[in-house]
């Protein structure tokens, strides 16, 4: 029986940025081979979906919540603006077709997932983009988050520049979507998915209803 778990995961949502602890935590307890699956934000994908002007509350809640839940957890989230990983105009929610860091952070995930390490990219990358950090893009500060996630940020640069990254996360987008889902972060384990950051606990206990145990410390 298949001991994968894939993770539906967006580089501008806070909480996958608050899942990837909690995964990093999961794969050490079980044996299981946990994947990143990276996917376009919602304002790429569905704009609609999330970002209606006539109705600004979804996102004002999720501003709200995501920061709660981040000081309640310990893991601070500040909402990324300068840049925002997705250009786009809050005044009109208007999201712009020139879009130069979401592209080439998801195809970093995706090459990183590839040589093994999708979800320490994933988890140093997303708290440097919520930590507050500003100008986040500028600088060694990515190339050092990337380090710190065991990988080298040229290389991956060298291998997206005329790879297939983007069909990758195109299939992803319809995986995740097969799964009966839309949202990030969402868990799929054996066909069944999990959604959002504090659905984790739920999947422990689905882990352990489908006979994996605990590794012993």
């Amino acid at each position: 029986m298949s001991k994968t778990i894939d993770v539906y995961w967006s580089f501008r949502s806070p909480y996958s940025r608050l899942a990837t602890p909690d995964l990093l935590q999961l794969r050490d307890d079980y044996d299981v081979d946990v994947q990143l699956r990276v996917v376009l934000p919602l304002a790429v994908r569905n704009p609609q979906a999330l970002f209606d002007p006539s109705n600004r509350k979804p996102p004002r809640y999720i501003a709200m919540d995501s920061m709660r839940r981040g000081e309640m957890l310990g893991r601070p989230v500040v909402l990324p603006t300068d840049p925002d990983p997705i250009v786009q105009d809050f005044r009109t929610m208007a999201v712009s077709p020139d879009q130069p860091y979401i592209y080439r952070l998801s195809k970093l995930g995706v090459e990183a997932n590839r040589r093994g390490r999708g979800v320490e990219l994933a988890d140093r990358v997303a708290a440097l983009i919520f930590g507050g950090t500003r100008r986040w893009d500028q600088g060694d500060l990515l190339k050092d988050a990337v380090a710190d996630a065991g990988l080298d940020l040229a290389e991956l640069d060298a291998a997206i520049a005329e790879g297939d990254h983007l069909e990758e996360i195109e299939r992803n987008q319809a995986a995740l979507d097969a799964a009966g889902h839309w949202g990030v972060p969402t868990m799929v384990f054996r066909g069944e998915p999990f959604f959002g950051q504090d659905r984790i606990d739920t999947l422990r206990w689905r882990l352990g209803r489908a006979g994996l145990t605990r590794r012993t410390p």
